[in-house]
């Protein structure tokens, strides 16, 4: 957890401690910890993502990075390599990322507007178009 902010190395540390649970702002938000692979530096990173259930098998996230004008680090990782693992609530997984199609997303980004209203004003508060990346939940991990 090396490269974390102190912010997120917290939020990092609580989720774990009470299996995927996190109180202040964050509380009610379903979390994710995505650890991915540095496009250029290939060292692994961890980031806390927001997540709704797709189905029993895959999860979205979005690449909104708050509605800043630029995709986040961790959106240009999973394009270069989507081979990934999520810890989610107590159980981590082995995990593919793909970028849904235009017809995916325009069917998922609705009720995931409808039900997050930050991540409605992220999409509002940017001209790019905020890709919506589903994670295909492969393997459990011991």
């Amino acid at each position: 957890m090396g490269d974390l902010n102190p912010r997120d190395r917290q939020l990092v540390a609580e989720f774990r401690a009470r299996h995927g649970i996190v109180g202040g702002g964050l509380a009610g938000t379903r979390l994710l910890l995505l650890h991915h692979v540095g496009a250029r530096s290939g060292a692994e990173r961890i980031t806390p993502l927001a997540w709704w259930p797709v189905t029993d098998r895959a999860v979205t996230v979005l690449a909104s990075n708050f509605g800043a004008q630029r995709h986040p680090r961790w959106y240009h990782n999973v394009i270069a390599n989507p081979a990934a693992t999520a810890e989610i609530g107590g159980d981590t997984w082995a995990v593919k990322a793909t970028v849904a199609t235009p017809e995916e997303r325009n069917r998922l980004l609705g009720p995931i507007m409808a039900e997050t209203p930050s991540a409605a004003a992220a999409v509002r508060n940017t001209s790019r178009e905020i890709p919506v990346v589903i994670l295909h939940l492969i393997d459990k991990k011991p």
